[in-house]
């Protein structure tokens, strides 16, 4: 029996073995690369940002593992936040770079939002993305009262993206008159459609996103910016009014200021649930020590990349917050945002 025992106990230790020596961070990554889903085209803000930043990223995380972007832009980037929480390995091998709006689209109803932004791990954000409404320099239009006063053609990317949902919302609370065009391409197709004269503008877009993409249009004064969208005021624009600023009903301005908590995590980066704690930790430790890191600075202000960042343990506590926001304030933020979605639950 002492024998029989004996014998079951060795050939289980194979099996045991694995829980007992589990990998370190640094062993598991360096022998797992790093798959980034960025939840945008190539070559648009989001992608310029997420990859500066993995370029640097790579050096603090113990191990050192590559890091290889795919872009999944469809569903205005929700595919990425949905394919990280249902289709990702949840060990740490995959992360996303998402767009401003996945952590708050669940609670708004989007039915492209098949996640609970609750339960991501949240690394960090790279910095705020405040958008911004402007024209063209051709364009008569130079001015909300201009807006106000006759209907101004913008081109939008799909219909849940910024540049769609934010001229509609101006449009039902401070009175303006945008009619989107949908359908153009997230990066380029957007600044072609303006340069082309196809649309007079494009509301929604990131103030960071243009000086990052398009840095001649702001050095060659090529845009009207006639509104701003924030909480706060961007320090470039000083002189432009805020929508907040232009809202005088109260209820609409608790309203307003819940969809643009959207933007406060602009560009923020998520492991899915269930990853290990050591290595959410080693992910979070490496994300703030890339944003001190002296090279990564450098190459943000040599290709105007703004950096206002967020740990991820602020982000995770604001989206606390605004998914205990009234009941009331969250259907009518719903009703704007995407009109006709089913309530979130």
């Amino acid at each position: 029996m002492r024998f029989l025992a004996r014998t079951i106990l060795i050939a289980a230790m194979p099996w045991l073995a694995p829980s007992a020596h589990a990998q370190t961070v640094e062993e598991f990554y360096k022998s797992h690369p790093i798959t980034m889903l960025v939840g945008s085209g190539a070559g648009g803000g989001y992608d310029v940002y997420a990859r500066a930043f993995a370029r640097h990223w790579t050096d603090h995380i113990p191990g050192h593992p590559n890091i290889i972007a795919k872009n999944l832009p469809a569903a205005a980037g929700l595919a990425a936040a949905s394919t990280l929480y249902n289709g990702a390995e949840h060990d740490g091998s995959v992360i996303g770079a998402f767009t401003n709006g996945a952590a708050m689209d669940p609670l708004f109803g989007n039915p492209g939002a098949h996640y609970d932004a609750l339960r991501f791990n949240w690394l960090g954000s790279i910095g705020k993305l405040e958008n911004v409404c402007a024209t063209w320099h051709t364009s008569p239009v130079k001015s909300i009262a201009d807006a106000r006063a006759r209907e101004v053609i913008v081109a939008a990317a799909g219909a849940t993206s910024n540049s769609a949902i934010v001229p509609k919302l101006l449009n039902a609370l401070i009175g303006t008159r945008f009619k989107v065009v949908s359908g153009y391409d997230t990066s380029s197709g957007l600044t072609m459609a303006v340069e082309r004269g196809e649309a007079e503008g494009i509301c929604g877009l990131s103030w960071s996103t243009m000086k990052a993409s398009r840095p001649h249009w702001i050095a060659d004064n090529l845009l009207n910016v006639i509104v701003q969208m924030g909480l706060s005021k961007l320090r470039d624009l000083p002189d432009v009014p805020s929508a907040l600023d232009l809202i005088e009903d109260p209820q609409n301005k608790q309203v307003m200021e819940l969809i643009l908590i959207r933007q406060e995590a602009g560009r923020p980066f998520a492991a899915p649930p269930d990853t290990p704690a050591d290595r959410v930790a080693a992910l979070r430790q490496a994300f703030a020590d890339t944003l001190a890191d002296p090279e990564f600075i450098a190459e943000a202000a040599k290709t105007q990349l703004e950096i206002e960042p967020m740990t991820g343990d602020e982000i995770a506590k604001m989206l606390t917050k605004a998914y205990a926001a009234p009941k009331g304030v969250v259907e009518h933020a719903a009703e704007l945002v995407y009109p006709g979605a089913p309530k979130a639950q």
